[in-house]
């Protein structure tokens, strides 16, 4: 198996894996997402975080990653308008936050290292 079929072989596995269950009490309604996504998924994100532009990215967030019981979005391109003006902020930070902390928890290189530095008492 070659490198690349390694990489296509895990990532296939991640995405085709069992979704994590999120209940939104507010909206009456549960709201599942994948351990991961791809880069196409996450470039639109990125792009708009980049360009300082958060709450867009949030509500892209939202539309890309939430997923019904069998892995359909729940949200169009055409929920945008409402999500911006019509959903609770607070509601929509939350649900985004635990869709993107539905993942495994890796820490990256600073993080891993904040981690191994000795607390003084």
């Amino acid at each position: 198996m070659s490198a690349t079929d390694k990489v296509k072989s895990h990532f296939n596995a991640a995405i085709a894996g069992e979704m994590e269950k999120i209940r939104v009490e507010e909206w009456d309604m549960d709201i599942y997402c994948r351990k991961t996504y791809s880069f196409k998924d996450e470039q639109r994100i990125i792009q708009l975080q980049a360009e300082g532009k958060i709450v867009d990215s949030l509500v892209e967030s939202l539309i890309i990653k939430a997923r019904d019981a069998e892995g359909k979005r729940i949200f169009s391109d055409a929920d945008r308008v409402t999500l911006m003006h019509e959903a609770d902020p607070t509601v929509v930070t939350r649900v985004v936050g635990q869709i993107n902390g539905a993942g495994p928890k890796t820490l990256t290189p600073v993080e891993s290292a904040k981690e191994s530095i000795p607390t003084q008492s």
